[in-house]
């Protein structure tokens, strides 16, 4: 995955002390378990972890933040944000704003379109964007730094040159999934903060505080919101448990079929790639940020992860992101 630097419009010393006074859901205390020793002997040396949260069943059975902020602490889940942003779609179809994943950019916010837009980006579709096959040159890595620093950041994207055929190869850009962001404002007439809050924060029990926003206003679609890893848990078990928490159908077991079958693949990880979220043959669903930051399930085994790390550091698949893989795909998976 392509290194994203810190957003220049939110440094990590103002996020910090912007989340600083940030309220959480209490959740109920409880003793856990002591963190089995191989896990624990793992994170020991993995000096980029924060903290991690693991769940089997109802019992959360790892709870462990050797560094960081805490577990009840909001954290930048960077990226993982496009996976949030492919849950508020699957709402949003559900609820009737937009008609189909094969509704169009054109059909549904035809309003974003400039005027200068790159021809054909008028029919991409809300699943070109969810699997990042929209085509568009990437606003992610090298690009990144210039395209935040623009006045229009979805203008900027959809002027950006066609590279690939829509629909076709997978390309990693942030910009893609704020575009998609922003569709979802314009169709639901609500911002992604107040989607997030009414679809998630609500119903999960969860706080989620405001994040960057675009210079029109736009909460950014594909980075910097942030969570408390138990948080990020919660969500996890949502995604384990086909989109129910509680007893309440809270997404669509359907959008979570569709959410986690294999529409591409990552050209950097390898990793299959469905409605914003990475799929591993062990099974794992993964949500994946910058840095380290993962929500993860795995159904089969009846697991639910969440991990924070360094958001200022990156997690390179041959990297630090391969050596949380190994956790999860070894100590973690031996817990079920």
């Amino acid at each position: 995955m392509p290194s994203e630097r810190p957003n220049p419009m939110l440094t990590r010393r103002a996020f910090s002390a912007t989340l600083l006074g940030a309220m959480v859901v209490p959740f109920a205390a409880k003793a856990f378990a002591q963190a089995p020793s191989d896990i624990r002997s793992r994170i020991a040396d993995m000096s980029q972890l924060h903290a991690i949260l693991v769940q089997r069943g109802d019992e959360v059975i790892v709870a462990e933040a050797p560094r960081g902020r805490g577990l009840d602490r909001v954290a930048n889940i960077k990226s993982c944000s496009k996976s949030i942003v492919g849950l508020l779609t699957g709402s949003a179809i559900a609820k009737g704003a937009i008609p189909s994943v094969n509704a169009t950019i054109g059909e549904t916010a035809p309003s974003l379109i400039p005027s200068d837009a790159t021809p054909g980006v008028e029919n991409l579709t809300i699943e070109d964007l969810l699997t990042l096959r929209a085509g568009l040159e990437s606003t992610s890595g090298r690009n990144y730094g210039a395209w935040v620093a623009s006045d229009n950041w979805v203008a900027s994207a959809l002027r950006r040159p066609m590279v690939a055929n829509p629909g076709g190869r997978m390309i990693y850009s942030t910009g893609t999934t704020h575009i998609l962001g922003a569709v979802l404002t314009v169709a639901t007439g609500k911002s992604l903060l107040a989607q997030a809050r009414d679809v998630l924060g609500q119903p999960l029990g969860i706080e989620i505080p405001a994040w960057t926003q675009d210079p029109q206003g736009y909460y950014f679609g594909g980075n910097q919101m942030a969570l408390t890893p138990h948080g990020m848990l919660r969500v996890a078990t949502l995604m384990r448990d086909q989109g129910r928490f509680n007893g309440e159908q809270i997404i669509p077991a359907d959008w979570i079929d569709q959410s986690t079958q294999a529409h591409t693949r990552s050209p950097y990880s390898g990793l299959d790639y469905g409605y914003g979220w990475f799929l591993t043959r062990s099974g794992f669903i993964i949500a994946r940020g910058y840095g380290g930051q993962i929500i993860a399930a795995n159904p089969e085994q009846d697991l639910a992860v969440a991990i924070t790390s360094d958001p200022t550091s990156p997690a390179r698949s041959g990297g630090y992101f391969g050596d949380l893989m190994d956790l999860l795909e070894g100590p973690v998976l031996s817990l079920a």
